[in-house]
This record gives structure tokens, C-alpha cells and sequence, in this order.
């Protein structure tokens, strides 16, 4: 018998196993806005098994299609235009300058969160719009960042300084445990949005790294240790713009391309980069979990007398970790599950390190969903606080006065269009996780029947997430 037919024939058993988790998509249910301001009725139950059956169709699609299609498919590109990087570092100065500005509006300016301009620049400006603009137009934080201009100067002023170089082992542990306490400080803190105490931690944050970059080189540490630009390297290479460098000294050139296409030729992560993607999913996972009432009431917590961040520290530190581990347990099962199916030779870590990039059209699907409320509603509050960052009266941009359209996100109107919109980025990111997962499959596999049968048990983790990202949407959540 082909290989075409074998995987003919054990995919007719495969996919009305994967339809078998639709069982777990819920009944007819609220379905919110973020933010959970206006409740409206939707059949959210069909959401959910459209979504999941969208994303095993595009599954059995692809298991079907010819076998050079993912090659023909990503490694279409349009050339535009070569750029340096002589302004690199004014950027990153001028960025800085702004950072420091921000730090001095969040130690002297209004203490009123949605009036200073510091954790609205850092909660919504950076984490929410920043990585919107990295999943689309590529790695801009490696120009915006405020540590490189310093660098620079620094390196300029005193030469160049024997750095050490990290061991290997160490891989990327030092983000994983950064990104790890900044996700706590996010979602467990008691207040981070305090203006004063993000300040200090803020501050605090900018010193430690750049501290490091002098010791180890700006270089190797911006790869192992500063979280952000881990995280923003990663989310890039979704992008639509592809940047080649033709020499570092001279910059490099731009091109169009599909998005995720530069994830099929990614280098396989060690087990420090795999734990640095699923940490930045299940965070995430974990901010909409958290708000729910179904895991408020694991814990006997009434969430119509919700009693604040502080009285659940414990329980939120518990969930952050539990969520990460689970995550972390069902990729490596999926991963071993079809490593067996495939009859593969190739190592866990060389499979796992390769496949993990599939991951990231999710993370950015999530973040993008989840966050979507905020950058819309917060993000004009933070286009005002910016024209008067100390609260003395100014008006920098003549935005000061603007009026809050906070209507964007309530009314039964918005909350319909934002639900869909939201359940769509969520299911489209799930579909585009397969499609890359199917050509990095490719590289491990070139016999398609194996191709497509080590593959199976990570669809169907993904279509289970998706009925779970859904599921969370359309839950009722506090505040």
C-alpha cells in the first residue's frame, strides 16, 4: 500500500476522533466584551464547533495536498527596499529619553492609573500595540528598545570592554525567569498599576539589564536574558515584512511575505526557548482564567464579592504555575504521541525545539484577542495622558481634552462585533499554527504519511485550545 494511502486510511480513523472533542464545546452562553462591561446573547455554542472544525479541516487539507506545497507556498517573497542602521541608535536614544520621562511622570505625576501616562504606555502602548505591530512589520523593538543607544554611547566613550561570554548551558533561562516575574507582577501584584510602584519596578528593570549588557555583551545578552526582546524576536518572525541582512555593517533589505512563512526555516529552540513560547501563552491563558467565575469558584470565591488582587496572591501564583505546567505536560505528550505515530528517529528535544514554533501564531492570536478591549478603550487614555504627563495642565499634543470613546467596547452593537472579531483572530491564529506546524512536520518527515500522522496530536491539542480560548471569551468573567 502508498504512503498516500496509508495516510488516507488512518486519518478516516484519526479525524472523527479529533471531531470528538466538539463535545467539549459548550451550550449556548454570555458572550462578552473584554473587560466584561456589557453581556450579550449569543450562540456561542456554534462559535466554538466552527472553530474547532475549522482548524481540523485545515488539518485534513493540508494532509492531503501535494507534498511540495509548503515550500511553493512559503518561500514566496516580494523585495521592496535595503535600509541601514546608521539611525539605530538615535532611535533608541531618543527612546530612552522617553523612558526616562515616563519613569520621572510615573514617581511625580497623578497617581490616578488612567491619567498617568507610565502604566499606560507600558500596559497598553508596549504590551498590547508594540506586540500587534511586531506580529505584523517585524522586529521594531530592536530599534526601539532603550538599552541599545546607551550602549552605544557607553561603548563609544570607554571602547571596547572584555565582556564574558554565558556558558551554553545556560541557554535563555535568565528571560524565562524575567518573563516569569513580569507576568506575576501583571497578573498577581496587588497593584501594578500603580504609577509609583511600576516606576521603581520599571526602573529597577532597566538598570539590572543593562548592568548585564555591559558584563555580557548587548548582543548575547538581548538573546538569553532581556525577556522583551526574546519575546518580541519571537512574535516577529510572524510578520508580514521579512528583513534579510546583507551585512551587518550595512543593514539589510526587505521583503513582503506570508505570515509565519519565516517560522519554517527557524532553527529548532532548546528546552530554556521552548519554556520561554509556552510560558508566553499560558500567561496569557491564565490573565483570562483568572477573571472567570469557574475558577473563582474552585476556591469557594464569590465573584459578584470579589475581595481584590491581594486576598488571592496565593491562588494566583498557584494558577500561574499550574496553568504552565499543564501546558507545558500536554505539548510534550502530543509531541511524543506523534513521534511514535510517525515512527520517528529524531530526538524529543530536536522534535519539540522545532515544532514549538507553531505556538506562536497562538500566543499572538491570544494576546491580540485578549488584549483587544484595552487597546481600544486605554489606549485613547494614554494618546491624552501623553500630552500632559506630570498632570500640570499642558497640552503637549493637543490631545489633553480629547474625549473617551469608551462606547467602542460596550453597547450591544460593539460587544457583538468585538466578540466576533475576537473569536476570529483566535481561530485564525489556530489555523495559520497548523499550516506552520505542517511545514515544519515536513522538515522531520518528508514521507508525507508520517508527515501527517506526527502532526495529528498536535491538532488536536490545538483544536482543544481553541475550544478553550473560545470557551474563555464567552465565559462570565469579573470586572
Amino acid at each position: 500500500m502508498s504512503s498516500f494511502a496509508v495516510v488516507r486510511c488512518r486519518l478516516a480513523i484519526a479525524i472523527p476522533f479529533a471531531a470528538s472533542l466538539l463535545l467539549l464545546a459548550p451550550t449556548p452562553a454570555f458572550a462578552h466584551a473584554s473587560d466584561r462591561g456589557h453581556v450579550l446573547l449569543l450562540p456561542t455554542g456554534y462559535y466554538v464547533a466552527g472553530g474547532a472544525l475549522a482548524v481540523a479541516a485545515s488539518f485534513l487539507v493540508l494532509a492531503l495536498l501535494p507534498s511540495d506545497f509548503p515550500a511553493r507556498f512559503w518561500w514566496r517573497r516580494l523585495p521592496l527596499f535595503a535600509f541601514g542602521n546608521g539611525a539605530r541608535a538615535i532611535v533608541s536614544l531618543i527612546s530612552f529619553a522617553g523612558f526616562a520621562i515616563l519613569i520621572a511622570a510615573g514617581l511625580f505625576g497623578s497617581r490616578d492609573p488612567l491619567s498617568n501616562p507610565l502604566p499606560l504606555a507600558i500596559w497598553t502602548l508596549l504590551w498590547v500595540g508594540l506586540v500587534l505591530l511586531q506580529g505584523l512589520l517585524g522586529n521594531l523593538w530592536s530599534w526601539l528598545n532603550p538599552w541599545y543607544g546607551p550602549w552605544r554611547v557607553i561603548s563609544r566613550l570607554f571602547g571596547k570592554r572584555q565582556t564574558w561570554r554565558p556558558p551554553p548551558w545556560l541557554g535563555c533561562w535568565p528571560a524565562v525567569v524575567l518573563f516569569f516575574a513580569f507576568a506575576w507582577f501583571e497578573l498577581i501584584d496587588p497593584a501594578p498599576d500603580d504609577p509609583a510602584r511600576l516606576a521603581w519596578a520599571a526602573g529597577f528593570y532597566w538598570l539590572l539589564s543593562f548592568a548585564a549588557m555591559l558584563v555580557f555583551g548587548y548582543r548575547d545578552w538581548s538573546r538569553r536574558g532581556e525577556f522583551l526582546a526574546v519575546f518580541f524576536a519571537m512574535i516577529a518572525r510572524f510578520a508580514l515584512l521579512e528583513r534579510n541582512e546583507v551585512e551587518r555593517s550595512e543593514g539589510g533589505r526587505l521583503s513582503l511575505c506570508w505570515p509565519g512563512a519565516t517560522l519554517s526555516d527557524a532553527a529548532p529552540l532548546s528546552l530554556s526557548g521552548i519554556a520561554f513560547l509556552l510560558l508566553a501563552l499560558s500567561s496569557v491563558s491564565f490573565d483570562g482564567l483568572s477573571k472567570t467565575f469557574f475558577w473563582l469558584g474552585l476556591f469557594g470565591l464569590n465573584p459578584l464579592e470579589f475581595p481584590g488582587r491581594t486576598a488571592v496572591i496565593g491562588i494566583g501564583t498557584f494558577g500561574l504555575v499550574l496553568t504552565f505546567v499543564l501546558l507545558a505536560a500536554a505539548f510534550i505528550l502530543a509531541i511524543v504521541l506523534g513521534q511514535r505515530l510517525a515512527g520517528s528517529q529524531h530526538s524529543l528535544s530536536q522534535a519539540a525545539g522545532l515544532l514549538v514554533w507553531s505556538i506562536v501564531p497562538i500566543a499572538l492570536a491570544y494576546h491580540v484577542a485578549h488584549y483587544l478591549t484595552a487597546l481600544l478603550v486605554d489606549g485613547q487614555y494614554a494618546i491624552a495622558a501623553l500630552s500632559d504627563p506630570f498632570a500640570l495642565g499642558w497640552n503637549l499634543l493637543g490631545t489633553a481634552g480629547m474625549q473617551i470613546e469608551a462606547g467602542v467596547a460596550a453597547g450591544a452593537g460593539s460587544a457583538w462585533w468585538l466578540w466576533n472579531l475576537q473569536a476570529g483572530v483566535i481561530i485564525a491564529g489556530h489555523m495559520l499554527a497548523v499550516l506552520v506546524a505542517h511545514g515544519l512536520a515536513w522538515r522531520l518527515h518528508p514521507v508525507p504519511a508520517r508527515a501527517a500522522l506526527s502532526q495529528f496530536p498536535l491538532t488536536v491539542l490545538m483544536i482543544a485550545y481553541t475550544v478553550f480560548g473560545l470557551w474563555l471569551l464567552a465565559t462570565p468573567s469579573v470586572g
